[in-house]
């Protein structure tokens, strides 16, 4: 080496390694960050955001086809969702409902003997939760189809689209409206209903 030449020293393993560390360290936290991030977005808009699969809607212990069902059959909301139109949920079929049916439509269809087999050993399908409100909201399913039914003169598997969307076209059922406070307000002033805390509120 030549008077006035410069290098820099060699760095030992061990601060390789802390650097290595640190930088994997910094790297796990940025992705940590921006995960955290999309949920909280995704909270506040109330929609899952199209990132990562999240907006397909959750599976289901049984891959339940309403495009079958509803566009094929022909089979309106109500025939099986039950309680839309007299009470406050719109309730999910009990196993023994699809029986009627899959008693002797369906053999060596997976999903079919799947809902047989619950059947046989006595258990209700554990469905998962696809629509939410706040436990401390009142929503009733009835007076928001017979208003929109009676304003439209429309059947209620319609009405039902106005808030769950074309769920007969949904592979997977997925959340299409964020279904917070200020979309049931606007909703409720466009159509002349009331506004006052305790429509909705306990």
């Amino acid at each position: 080496m030549l008077p006035g030449d410069f290098q820099l020293p060699k760095p030992s393993k061990k601060n390789v390694l802390l650097l290595g560390v640190l930088g994997l360290g910094g790297l796990a936290g940025t992705v940590v960050t921006v995960a955290v991030a999309t949920f909280f977005i995704s909270a506040w808009f109330g929609l899952p955001l199209s990132v990562f699969g999240f907006s397909e809607g959750p599976d289901q212990p049984i891959a339940f086809p309403h495009t079958v069902h509803v566009n094929d059959l022909g089979l309106d909301c109500t025939f099986c969702h039950r309680n839309v139109t007299t009470g406050a949920a719109a309730t999910i079929p009990a196993v023994g409902l699809c029986m009627t049916c899959h008693t002797s439509v369906g053999d060596g269809k997976p999903e079919v003997e799947k809902l047989r087999g619950f059947h046989e050993a006595d258990k209700p399908i554990d469905w998962v939760r696809v629509h939410r409100v706040p436990d401390h909201v009142q929503f009733v399913h009835e007076p928001h189809i017979r208003f929109f039914s009676q304003a439209d003169g429309v059947e209620p598997s319609a009405t039902c689209q106005t808030c769950h969307g074309d769920v007969g076209g949904m592979v997977k059922v997925k959340q299409v409206r964020a279904l917070k406070m200020g979309d049931c307000v606007d909703c409720h002033r466009d159509n002349g209903a009331p506004t006052d805390c305790t429509t909705c509120h306990y």
